[in-house]
């Protein structure tokens, strides 16, 4: 069942793996370690596709941008390998979170219901939530467009 969070709302917690950046090959981090500061959780589909890929280098691109801003983060249910894997192809400078349980996709409301080609799956929702140093959401970004999704993160902070 989908929760429709809205602006305002407290961030659902979560604790997870963090694959990259300052974390490695792997570190736990919770929502709580980041208290006082500005997080963007970005949700994407999968590893190394051609959208997830497209959105990830337009972070990437646009890194130096985002320095003293916010913790970013990308979340989806890939596992760590996977994003090691990913991270290391294109030279992320961000780590990814790894929800293989699809806990924090649900908690968030981005695990739905898609159709392509006329067949129905479950899958993540391309969404991006900016959480506040107060642990509240101040904005959010559903079914985002992955060449303008540097754009409108950095617009909100």
């Amino acid at each position: 069942m989908r929760k429709d969070l809205k602006i305002g709302d407290q961030a659902p917690a979560f604790q997870t793996t963090a694959v990259g950046g300052e974390y490695g090959a792997g570190k736990i981090v919770s929502l709580s370690d980041f208290q006082g500061q500005t997080v963007v959780l970005y949700f994407y589909p999968k590893d190394d596709t051609p959208g997830c890929t497209t959105q990830a280098c337009g972070l990437r691109d646009a890194w130096k941008d985002f320095a003293g801003k916010a913790a970013v983060f990308g979340v989806s249910i890939d596992p760590a390998k996977s994003h090691e894997k990913f991270i290391d192809k294109y030279s992320l400078p961000f780590p990814l979170l790894s929800d293989a349980e699809q806990k924090i996709v649900a908690d968030y409301g981005v695990w739905v219901e898609k159709s392509m080609y006329g067949k129905t799956s479950m899958g993540t929702e391309r969404s991006t939530f900016v959480i506040g140093p107060d642990g509240k959401i101040n904005a959010i970004f559903r079914k985002v467009k992955p060449d303008q999704h540097a754009g409108l993160v950095l617009a909100a902070l």
